[in-house]
């Protein structure tokens, strides 16, 4: 008795075996959690300093260089970038793809702390943050009023809505964007602080000294213990304004007197809109081990209390939230899974007949896929749009293993008149071994995705292994109840009817047909053998030439927007850009709502975002709405604007191309290669978007002090940098409280005072023998340019030319390559951040992960067929297939991405199974005596029919990703068409390319009569077996 009679003869075991599966499947299903894509941790850790007053060369020279050389010490780094602006540095370590993000700040923070002694003393301390998962916040909500000022809105949000949002679960941290921090404001006035001989020095010392928060610790007698206190700071606006600057004799000066005192605002140079309107910001950030669906969902629910407990005036709407994407994206995959389910039911019936036949797969395909839930709950996935797509391709694939076990047990009905029970029997003990082959391979297929690493591992892992899973047990379902339905629900009777007949008159015509066409072509199968290669050695060269990038874009319903001013624009001017902006993203038609900052992260940028209307109310794509916005958004004069999407794929940010000049060379020479590249990169007509982050025409004006002159009066140069500093830099002093809550005190000479550059020297110094004097008397001006910000990379100068691709990633990079290596001297590099960077790093392990899934696959054949031959012959159907596919990826329908690439490799193990199916076949039937030109004629025809079943199945399974619109359709179109092509010409190419190697390279089986015997033997067993018991 063979394995599969156990399940046959017993069908209650193989119910309980199924019934099983079911339970478990779905108990698993109801603790899978939902994420939209598969767990990463992508970190960033930010440290940023602050020098107030300070110019972009102090601070690259003073702060970021000495900070990166100790960070770059630190473990875990995939590369290091800085920024030196005018009075802050900023140095980004981005991390190894889920590298510990807690190991990575400590080595950092250690590492930052052994240099803090080498930076200059006026500098703020560092400031280290760490950002896990989402670049950006998951969330924004936006506050705004018409009748209070924007600090009172901000405050209440710190008070009162920020500290219940941190207490949500799972939420990292809620931040205020836009907000106006209260801040005492000292606005000085230059000309009477002369008037009555103070300089800002003198006012800074003041509110230091008499503004001082004491700790005067405690009396303890024997009994009572009392706390003291000691009123030296102050508390209201009043008690500065009354504040004593200076004393001489009955002469009393006051702060007011020589100042407008007011509670404004920290910063007035960032600014938030919400549709046109000021507002403030709340963005939510998700903790790395939180699942963001769940979190927002949160949030949600939370809002409309937090809603109702603003002031009145106050209004708050959720502005802009990501997992509407994300909902609707899976909401799009569960649709796409029932679809197919429907259409590979349609095609089954169409291919069988009759309603007794279709019951089987259609059993066992949800069950199939009930079961891998099982699995994944075992592994620790998730259901998301990966995992989802998998089940999807797995409905035509499981059905596979059902409609090869219908298909075998209704041929030995009809051929051979057999009962249900006894070609059940028959059927299963002629396919176990295929179908393990089978399996097999489909599971070894996808090991190498597992090993690959870097992005694709880290996302596509759970797609492979899911899909491996799904394969698993439709294995175990093919084996055990698809053969017990088959006898019980099969009759003699099914195959009488007219629409069965008629299915079989023409499949009959077919087979009939391909033989004798197959026939012709195998007396000359080296013609054959000749165009495989021709084939192969095409798809080499179409794969060389097809276009590449990382991901397709995917319309995520907003469209991006980036804004660069003059180097010298104010926040009024960014604001005159920003409402450009607006009113282009406005009169679109498929304008919903619209969100920008400005002043981030140097007060001539600012960045963006059009909301759309949702995928179904609208008729343009979101890259064809890009496209018409950076049309026109290119006309607003003095402003460069990019408009451009969120990156398809998690880890990266910015703009698609991110390409960075290196260099030694001073920034100059560094600017000349650059211009260089830009210019030509701007001629070639292959961006929409192109732009410099060096800009070499930012305005200096550089006070030049006379050390003599300050020598003969007594002074330093840092009496005279702190005299200008004071007046000029809007550093903060000290702190004071209302209302329980502190607040920075900053005193800074009045706007009227510093409109040019000429004004400070105006400014009075005072001088320890001659008293006040103009900063004229020792100081000149110098004007000259400097970048506007000093960028770095991996510790060397660096340019980023940054740009939105008018054609494909790869070709965009390429393009600057050549044109870098064409414009530069030695000494220059090419190298990429951001989503550049993780397309590089990706591009170059697709065809080592595509050759170790030969390598493995053959190995397994081998092991199966017990022979190095019968692999080959198998595997030559796989360039059949990828060609295919990889011709339609040529010819621009698609593009060489981390979908179409899995998709490719997904293919291998698809086409395998005819291969298999045929020389398992071809093989037994030499082992009858058969020629093998008549075995494998033989084995061909019995198969025909199985495998452009289970390729119409697959085939038309994959229609509804094919033809798929709306949310993250661009990554299930690329790898639903990888599919559907490589299938249907894959599989018309297989009909006759692999018997003609089967022909070159099948071993010959002799003829084995002790092996005929057996399965003579088996068969009667199984008649006598079935045969009426006689009554006792």
């Amino acid at each position: 008795m063979k394995f599969t009679d156990i399940f046959i003869k017993r069908p209650v075991l193989a119910g309980v075996i199924s019934l099983l599966i079911v339970v478990l499947g779905l108990r698993s299903l109801f603790g899978l959690p939902v994420n939209q894509y598969p767990k990463t941790q992508n970190s960033v850790v930010t440290i940023s300093t602050t020098y107030y007053g300070a110019d972009a060369a102090t601070v690259a020279g003073f702060i970021t260089q000495p900070l990166e050389s100790a960070i770059a010490q630190a473990q875990g780094i995939d590369y290091l970038s800085s920024s030196s602006a005018s009075g802050v540095s900023t140095i980004t370590a981005t991390l190894r793809l889920n590298y510990d993000a807690n190991r990575a700040l400590t080595e950092i923070n250690t590492q930052v702390n052994s240099v803090k002694n080498q930076l200059p003393a006026a500098a703020q301390q560092p400031v280290l943050t760490v950002a896990t998962g989402q670049t950006t916040d998951a969330m924004y909500m936006g506050f705004y009023s018409d009748t209070l000022p924007t600090n009172n809105v901000t405050d209440f949000l710190q008070r009162a809505v920020k500290p219940k949002l941190d207490s949500v679960p799972g939420v990292q941290t809620a931040e205020l964007l836009g907000a106006r921090l209260f801040a005492l404001r000292a606005w000085l006035d230059a000309d009477k602080m002369a008037a009555h001989g103070l300089s800002a020095t003198d006012i800074s010392t003041a509110l230091a000294t008499n503004n001082y928060l004491a700790a005067l610790g405690s009396s303890k007698g024997q009994m009572v213990t009392v706390p003291l206190t000691a009123g030296t700071d102050l508390h209201s606006l009043d008690e500065f304004k009354k504040l004593i600057v200076k004393q001489n004799g009955d002469s009393i000066v006051r702060l007011e007197d020589v100042a407008t005192v007011t509670l404004g605002s920290e910063n007035y140079d960032f600014n938030v809109a919400f549709s046109g309107v000021r507002s403030v910001f709340i963005g939510i950030k998700v903790a790395p081990e939180a699942n963001i669906l769940d979190v927002a969902k949160r949030v949600r629910e939370a809002f409309p209390d937090l809603k109702a407990q603003l002031p009145n005036g106050v209004t708050g709407e959720i502005v802009y939230d990501s997992t509407d994407f994300i909902n609707t994206s899976i909401s799009e995959v569960v649709k796409t899974l029932v679809e197919a389910l429907l259409i590979v039911t349609v095609v089954i019936y169409l291919f069988l007949g009759t309603f007794r036949a279709v019951v089987v797969p259609v059993i066992a395909m949800p069950l199939s896929l009930i079961g891998t839930f099982f699995i994944m709950l075992m592994l620790g996935y998730s259901i998301n749009l990966l995992t989802l797509l998998s089940l999807v391709l797995a409905i035509g694939l499981v059905v596979d293993d059902a409609i090869i076990v219908v298909e075998n047990v209704d041929r030995h009905m009809k051929e051979e008149h057999k009962t249900p029970m006894e070609a059940a029997l028959i059927a299963a003990r002629e396919l176990g071994s295929p179908i393990l082959a089978m399996t097999a391979v489909l599971i070894a297929v996808y090991v190498p995705i597992g090993f690959q690493g870097g992005l694709t591992g880290a996302l596509f892992t759970e797609f492979a292994f899911t899909l491996a899973a799904a394969v698993f047990v439709s294995g175990v379902v093919a084996l055990t109840l698809s053969p017990m339905m088959c006898s019980r629900i099969f009759t003699q009777e099914q195959d009488n009817g007219k629409f069965v007949k008629a299915i079989d008159h023409v499949f009959e015509k077919v087979r009939h047909g391909y033989t004798r066409l197959l026939r012709s072509l195998l007396g000359t199968y080296p013609v054959l053998i000749v165009m495989s290669l021709l084939i192969f050695a095409m798809l080499v060269a179409m794969f060389m030439f097809s276009k590449s990038e990382l991901a397709p874009e995917e319309d995520q319903g907003i469209v991006l927007s980036q804004v660069v001013g003059s180097p010298t624009a104010t926040s009024d001017q960014m604001q005159t850009y920003a409402k450009q902006v607006f009113d282009i993203g406005h009169s679109i038609p498929e304008y919903k709502q619209m969100f920008q900052i400005t002043g981030v992260p140097t007060t001539n940028q600012g960045i963006g975002g059009v909301l759309l209307k949702n995928w179904g109310d609208r008729t343009r794509s979101a890259h064809q709405i890009q496209l018409d916005l950076q049309d026109k958004w290119n006309k607003i004069a003095g402003a460069r604007v990019a408009a451009f999407q969120f990156p398809p794929l998690p880890g990266s940010s910015g703009l698609p191309v991110q390409f960075v000049i290196t260099t030694t060379e001073p920034f100059e020479n560094l600017n000349t290669v650059a211009q260089q590249v830009l210019d030509k990169a701007r001629a070639s007509g292959k961006f929409y978007y192109v732009d410099l982050d060096l800009k070499l025409d930012a305005p200096q004006a550089t006070v030049v002090v006379d050390r003599e002159k300050i020598a003969a009066l007594g002074m330093t140069q840092q009496d005279v940098g702190n005299a200008l500093g004071s007046a000029l830099g809007g550093g903060y002093v000290n702190y004071f409280s209302i209302a329980g809550r502190s607040y920075k005190v900053i005193p800074q000479v009045q706007q009227v005072d510093r409109l040019n550059p000429s004004n400070v020297l105006d400014f009075y110094i005072k001088t320890p023998t001659a008293g006040l004097i103009p900063a004229s008397t020792v100081a000149s001006i110098k004007y000259t340019v400097q970048p506007e910000s000093i960028s770095r990379f991996q510790q060397l100068n660096s340019v980023t030319i940054i740009a939105v691709p008018a054609g494909s990633q790869g070709e965009s990079l390429q393009f600057l390559r050549d044109t870098l290596k064409a414009a530069a001297p030695s000494g220059y590099n090419a190298d990429y951040a951001g989503q550049s960077r993780v397309f590089s790093s990706e591009s170059g392990g697709f065809l080592i992960t595509l050759g170790f899934a030969v390598v493995i696959v053959f190995l397994t054949l081998a092991a199966q067929f017990e022979s190095f031959r019968d692999p080959v012959v198998i595997l030559f159907s796989v360039p059949l297939a990828l060609f295919g596919a990889v011709i339609f990826i040529f010819l621009g329908f698609a593009s060489m991405n981390i979908y179409t690439q899995v998709g490719l490799v997904t293919l291998m193990g698809l086409i395998s199974k005819h291969g298999i199916l045929i020389v398992e076949v071809a093989n037994n039937e030499q082992k009858k005596g058969l020629s093998k030109l008549d075995a494998v004629l033989e084995a061909t025809g019995i198969r025909l029919r199985p495998i452009l079943m289970t390729t119409a199945a697959m085939v038309f399974g994959v229609v509804p990703l094919v033809i798929a619109s709306g949310a993250g359709a661009a990554g299930r179109q690329a790898m639903g068409l990888v599919i559907f092509t490589g299938m249907s010409i894959g599989t018309l190419f297989t009909l006759f390319v692999v018997p003609a190697w089967y022909m070159l390279l099948g071993a010959k089986h002799e003829k084995s009569v002790d092996k005929d015997a057996a399965l003579d033997d088996e068969t009667r067993e199984a008649d006598e077996e079935m045969a009426p018991k006689p009554a006792h």
